[in-house]
This record gives structure tokens, C-alpha cells and sequence, in this order.
């Protein structure tokens, strides 16, 4: 059998993917770092103008089956590029170009080869464009996979550094058994269904013999907690403070934004098109993991006094709000997708935002390293207090309020109000310590660094992605009800 290729279809990863081997090439012959930064950026530019352009016309799909296989049914196919996708696909490569803005003063100041260093995001960020896309399980698998194998290197990339090699170490790990659970929850899903296309997977549970439904449904739980693993849920978890402590920093923020992003899209995928025939039983799995991790995230997040680590823990408890809507089951799945997604979105603004003025700072800078920076460094400290009141969901960061009224309106809306209610209150509890750092840039002196060109073009981008959204939240929220 042989498949035809929609090369449109496929064009952001591929372009990319093709990036990634050039830029690696062209560090073979010497090309200075400051250059393979400006090429890693462009690509990922003109991988962005691919989305915006295929936004602009009809579904596409590819490497499908022949319509003959299945008597009556539609071709199912492996990589569909929906506007569910490109959606997703703009988030990754927008917070990829900033990641690529932050690096370039991490790797002069690291001394890590920047050749191997821009291959490996750009390797990574193909497994994530890729895995948005995906509608098959063999293609979802293969995607988290590529996705994930680079960012080991990448944190292990300063060789010389203990932390970063017990980081890498730790991720590679809890990767490696993240990634067996997940194959063997999807071999007992085909085992018990025959298909490996979600379009046949969710007819085929739901006329299921009665003697396979333990079977697919320890399959389906097993397949969500390898995405637990990517998106930091409890109990996936731990290795994250460890990490983003010790990787590099724009590593740090491409874990905390894009390879997430990637993550939910995969959760999302797999639950509303695979499995809503057993929304029943994975619906209270999520409820439970979604109040788990809020609350061990934001309550461990109350007791660090480094940046990096605060960040790490608050985006875990993040991980709870994002996952939440989710719990509805099959039950308005979509507003629960669609209030999901939204939530992405607008956290990758102010997350960015937060990891970009983080990034102008020497590595396991303390809380109280940013007093008086709004009074040492008006614009930067400014932005930074706003990103934290975002973070916080207070105005006038309105777009942070908009965020979790979405998902909370969304777990209201499908019946699961206890986890509403724990997603409250957790909500006061993250308002202390993002209030507490904040405070502290307008109290004290402290002599702030220079950030270098590069980082101060991503703060002012995420900045004014932050305001732009906050002004006009419904600017995300109308794009999402749209493509969902």
C-alpha cells in the first residue's frame, strides 16, 4: 500500500524538522552562534507564517487509509491539520520563538555548543508540532517520544554541571517509565478495539464486548497518565522542580510552555475523539488528579524563596486548572476542551513573560534578589509585577481572570462542582506568593543586571501579548470557541 503525502499538510513540522538538520550542518562549518540564533528564529517564523496560511483554507489530512479498508466509513487518517491544530501549532512556535530569544545569552554565558543546542529544540519542538496533529496512537506515541528524547540532552547540555546531569538524569528516568505505561495502555487498547485510528477507536468502545471493557479501561487510564507525565500532573510530577532548576533556563521555559502545550493538545485529542465512550471512568481519574495537583503545587509553591523553583511548582499547580475542565467526562466535552485550550493560551503569555525576566538574572536567584526592581529597572520590574498579577488571576491582569473563570464556568457547567470549589479556593492560595513576589519589586533596592538585547525583545514581546490580551481577552476566547 502506498500513501500519498499533502506536503501542505505536513509543512510547519517539516519545515522545522528540515531547520534542525541545516542548522546542525551549519555548525559543522563554523558558523558563528550569534547566526545559527537568527536561522534557528527565522525558521521558526516561516514555520508560523506555514500555520497562518493553511488557517486560511480547508481542512487537510494525510497519510490516510484507503477508503475501501472500511465499508462505508470515511478515510481515517494519521496527521490532520484542523484548526484545532494549527491553533496549537501557533501557540508552540510563538513561545519557540521566544525560547530562541532567551537562549542566546544562555548559551554564551553557559558555554554550550550552540549547533547541538539549536538542533535539539528544533528537534523537540517537530515532536510537538507533530503530536498536535496526530489522530492515531502509533503517531501520538512516536510524537511525545521525539518531543521528549532532546529536551534530555538539552538539560544535560552544560556538561560540566552536577545539577544539570541529576536533572537530565531524573527527567530521563521518570520519562522512560512514563513512556512503557503509555505503550502498554495503548496495546491493551488495541487489543481490545483492533484499531489504532481514534476515529475507529471511540465506535469500538462503545459496542465493546462486555468482557474487553476492563481491558480498554485500564488501557485508557494507563494512556492518560503518559500524558500525565508530560503536563506535570500528580503524581507525574516531581521531577519538574528538580529540572527547571537545573536545566537552562530557556529549557526550563519551553518545558513550562510549549512541550505542555503539546501535552494538553495530546491529552485533549485522545480523550475527546478516542475515548468519550468512557468518559465515565476517566472523567473522575482527571477530577481527582486536577485537585491533587492544584493543591500540592500551589501549597508547595507557598514555601520556596527561589524564582526558578516557584515558577516550577506554580506550573504544576497550573497544570490542575488546565486539566480541570477535563473532569466533565463526555459530558459537554467540548466547552471542557475548548476552556482548556483557552487556558493554554493565554498562560503561555504571562508564563513566558515570567521565565523572560528570570532569565535576566544570574541562576538560583532568590526572591528577595528582585526587591526594587520596578524602582532600579522601572519597565522590566513593571512587567514582571504584571505577568505575576496575570499569573495570579487579579486585575488589571484580566486575561489571568478570564482563564480561570473559563474553566471554572466549564467544571460548573459539566456537574463536577466539588472541583470547582477546591479550584477556588486553591485560586486564594496562589494569590499569596504571587502577590509576595511582587511586593517585593516596589520595596528595597537591588542593582539590576542588563539583559541583553535578545531578552529584552522577549520581555517586551510577552508584554505586550499579556496587555493585548488582558484588553481584549475575548481575542483568544472567540479564536478557541471557533476551532473546537
Amino acid at each position: 500500500m502506498i500513501q500519498g503525502i499533502d506536503y501542505a499538510a505536513i509543512a510547519p513540522p517539516l519545515i522545522v524538522a528540515v531547520a534542525a538538520i541545516a542548522l546542525l550542518l551549519a555548525d559543522a562549518f563554523d558558523v558563528p552562534r550569534r547566526l545559527l540564533g537568527v536561522l534557528s528564529g527565522s525558521s521558526l517564523l516561516i514555520a508560523l507564517a506555514a500555520v497562518i496560511v493553511l488557517g486560511r483554507g480547508p481542512r487537510r489530512a494525510t497519510f490516510c487509509l484507503p477508503e475501501d479498508l472500511r465499508a462505508g466509513g470515511p478515510r481515517s487518517c494519521s496527521y490532520v491539520a484542523d484548526d484545532f491544530t494549527l491553533l496549537f501549532q501557533g501557540i508552540v512556535l510563538a513561545a519557540a520563538v521566544i525560547v530562541v530569544l532567551l537562549s542566546a545569552r544562555e548559551i554564551t554565558a553557559a558555554r554550550m555548543p550552540a549547533g547541538e543546542y539549536h538542533f535539539l529544540l528544533m528537534a523537540a519542538i517537530t515532536g510537538a508540532l507533530t503530536l498536535v496533529a496526530a489522530r492515531d496512537l502509533i503517531l501520538l506515541a512516536v510524537a511525545l517520544e521525539t518531543l521528549s528524547l532532546p529536551v534530555f540532552a538539552l538539560v544535560a547540555l552544560r556538561r560540566y554541571d552536577g545539577a544539570a546531569t541529576e536533572a537530565a538524569l531524573k527527567l530521563f528516568l521518570v520519562s522512560v517509565v512514563s513512556a512503557a505505561i503509555m505503550l502498554f495502555g495503548i496495546s491493551l487498547v488495541y487489543g481490545a478495539t483492533g484499531s489504532m485510528h481514534l476515529d475507529r477507536v471511540a465506535p469500538a468502545l462503545e459496542r465493546l464486548p462486555a468482557d474487553l471493557e476492563p481491558v480498554a479501561a485500564v488501557g485508557i487510564v494507563l494512556v492518560i497518565a503518559g500524558f500525565g507525565f508530560k503536563v506535570a500532573a500528580v503524581p507525574f510530577h516531581f521531577w519538574a522542580p528538580d529540572v527547571y532548576q537545573g536545566a537552562p533556563l530557556p529549557v526550563a521555559a519551553f518545558l513550562s510552555v510549549a512541550s505542555k502545550a503539546a501535552g494538553f493538545a495530546g491529552l485533549a485529542i485522545v480523550l475527546a475523539l478516542g475515548f468519550p465512550a468512557y468518559g465515565h471512568i476517566w472523567g473522575p481519574v482527571i477530577a481527582i488528579i486536577a485537585a491533587v495537583t492544584m493543591t500540592l503545587g500551589n501549597l508547595l509553591a507557598l514555601r520556596q524563596r527561589t524564582a526558578i523553583r516557584l515558577l516550577a511548582w506554580s506550573s504544576v499547580a497550573q497544570s490542575g486548572y488546565m486539566i480541570a475542565p477535563l473532569a466533565v467526562g463526555a459530558h459537554r466535552l467540548p466547552e471542557a476542551v475548548a476552556a482548556t485550550t483557552a487556558y493554554v493560551a493565554l498562560y503561555a503569555a504571562m508564563n513566558l513573560g515570567a521565565f523572560a525576566v528570570v532569565t535576566a538574572y544570574r541562576r538560583g536567584a532568590t526572591l528577595d534578589d528582585f526587591r526594587g526592581l520596578a524602582r532600579s529597572s522601572p519597565a522590566t520590574g513593571a512587567a514582571l509585577a504584571f505577568f505575576l498579577i496575570c499569573l495570579a488571576g487579579l486585575p488589571p491582569g484580566v486575561m489571568g481572570l478570564f482563564a480561570k473563570v473559563v474553566v471554572f464556568r466549564a467544571t460548573v457547567a459539566g456537574g463536577v462542582t466539588w472541583l470547582a470549589v477546591i479550584m477556588a479556593i486553591n485560586t486564594v492560595i496562589g494569590l499569596y506568593y504571587y502577590l509576595a513576589w511582587a511586593a517585593r519589586l516596589f520595596t528595597g533596592t537591588t542593582a539590576a543586571p542588563a539583559p541583553g538585547v535578545p531578552v529584552r525583545a522577549a520581555v517586551a514581546a510577552t508584554a505586550t501579548a499579556a496587555v493585548v490580551l488582558s484588553v481584549a481577552p475575548q481575542l483568544v476566547l472567540e479564536t478557541v470557541r471557533s476551532v473546537t
